[in-house]
């Protein structure tokens, strides 16, 4: 399955500040950590991250600090910071509004009479 872009798009802030609750991670890490909480249907790209990562810092939701991996190789750590958190509390209560209202109205659909059942079951 595909995940529309408009919904990857949405998602991305509150999954990446989700994750960084967890701790501290790094770009690869946050892609493969995705990756396993989609169960591989949601595949983002350092493309679509990085950019993501670099307005969550200036809007004071990340800070970065450079370290070393097991490797010796250099890589940028983000953590998230207060008002990150906060940000993150946000999306969440905004989140949980859309899924209500989502669910609600896939019911509704549901119950409507004439509504083929193999649609309505696809919605649920």
């Amino acid at each position: 399955m595909r995940i529309d872009k408009d919904l990857v798009a949405a998602s991305a802030t509150p999954l990446v500040l989700g994750i960084l609750s967890e701790g501290e991670s790094y770009g690869y890490a946050i892609l493969k950590r995705v990756d396993e909480l989609s169960d591989g249907r949601m595949q983002w790209t350092d493309g679509m991250l990085y950019p993501l990562l670099h307005r969550l810092e200036r809007l004071g939701h990340v800070e970065a600090s450079w370290g070393t991996s097991d490797v010796g190789r250099r890589r940028k750590h983000y953590a998230i910071t207060p008002a990150g958190r906060a940000a993150l509390a946000e999306r969440q209560h905004q989140w949980g509004v859309v899924a209500d209202a989502l669910a609600q109205v896939w019911r509704t659909a549901q119950e409507q009479p004439g509504l083929p059942p193999r649609l309505a079951e696809g919605w649920a």
